[in-house]
């Protein structure tokens, strides 16, 4: 299997299976000299874990990291940081009613296809449980950032549409402050109706993210192939069961005019400013200056109780029923994920741009 790492200069390798005997990444392009603990990519780390509250998966995973590599005496020196998650709480008997059966919208069907072979306990190599080691390569990546940026910045993304229940109100300062990590206190209780009414039917629930970056230069991306909307669409599409990706406006923009969409800038004392922000951020794959805006749109997890038609691996229909444990809404705990991505993506770009210029 080749594509297990992300980046250009600021890259991560990842590897491990959901219930094998550990999960690991090695991270490049980390400068030397940088201030860096355990405990700087727990924080980080603790707030995807599974089992925080009864929305998400009860598998009771601890998620602590160990550096293997790349720090002495508590800074960075420069080479390839080593971490290790050790995975201590996986029951892989749940999975052994599956092992001959393709569980449907899984990964399952198209990793026998291609490989002949699959690992079925938890979905293996395409379980989420990946995505912990994008949370830890994300915190690093936020630690690149700090390093190089001389003013404050932000990348904070929120939960902002379970099922078909929704919210455009935006305060980040609340997301932190309920279990499904969203902007609005006044819809965490809608939210939490419909995860729950899923969970009490055997089924599971979609959700929107929204993510938010602000305090970067201008000019990050590169025009062409490597446009930085490019690559965030792609770090973001890469998280386990995000279907779709929107920047700026995204597929609204198709229901507005030209000038409707245009965001029209005017001098100031402090210099050019924009009327608006259509298009989140990103003009010609380039970064404006202005906040960043991307919009993701996660599936709902396809692991449910209920029973569901499918083939088994010699071809025969048959009937599953998926036991474990499982989230309802995998989207709460893919946001920090997704800011963990948007965070990898600008840490690289911005040390590309200061390969070419002095930012």
């Amino acid at each position: 299997m080749t594509g297990n790492g992300f980046g250009e200069i600021f890259r991560f390798t990842t590897f491990g299976e959901s219930h094998g005997a550990a999960i690991g990444c090695v991270v490049e392009g980390v400068p030397a000299n940088i201030p860096l603990q355990e405990n700087d990519i727990q924080t980080a780390l603790d707030r995807r874990r599974p089992g925080r509250s009864r929305f998400t998966t009860q598998r009771n995973e601890k998620d602590a990291v160990q550096i293997l590599s790349g720090v002495f005496n508590g800074m960075t020196t420069g080479t390839p940081i080593g971490l290790l998650i050790e995975n201590a709480d996986h029951r892989s008997a749940d999975y052994s009613e599956i092992a001959q059966k393709f569980r449907p919208a899984h990964a399952d069907y198209p990793y026998f296809l291609k490989y002949g072979n699959r690992d079925y306990r938890g979905g293996g190599r395409s379980s989420a449980r990946e995505t912990a080691l994008r949370v830890a390569a994300g915190a690093l990546a936020v630690k690149v950032l700090r390093h190089f940026l001389n003013s404050p910045f932000d990348i904070t993304a929120g939960l902002i549409q379970v099922g078909s229940e929704k919210t455009d109100v935006w305060n980040a300062a609340e997301i932190n402050n309920n279990a499904l990590f969203c902007p609005d206190s006044d819809a965490v209780s809608r939210f939490e109706k419909v995860i729950d009414d899923a969970r009490a039917a055997n089924d599971s629930v979609g959700a929107i993210i929204e993510i938010r970056a602000a305090g970067f230069p201008a000019g990050l991306g590169e025009p062409v192939y490597d446009r930085l909307d490019a690559d965030l669409a792609k770090a973001l599409m890469s998280i386990n069961a995000v279907k779709g990706v929107e920047i700026g406006d995204g597929f609204a923009a198709a229901r507005s005019t030209g000038r409707q969409n245009a965001d029209e800038m005017t001098e100031s004392a402090n210099g050019t400013v924009f009327l608006s922000n259509h298009a989140g951020g990103i003009l010609g794959g380039l970064s404006t200056g202005q906040p960043i805006i991307a919009r993701i749109a996660v599936k709902p997890t396809p692991s449910v109780a209920s029973p569901l038609k499918t083939v088994s691996a010699d071809g025969r229909a048959t009937v599953i029923q998926t036991t474990g444990r499982h989230d309802p809404c995998v989207g709460i705990r893919a946001v920090p994920v997704a800011e963990a991505m948007t965070a990898c993506v600008l840490a690289d770009h911005l040390l590309r741009l200061r390969a070419q210029y002095t930012v």
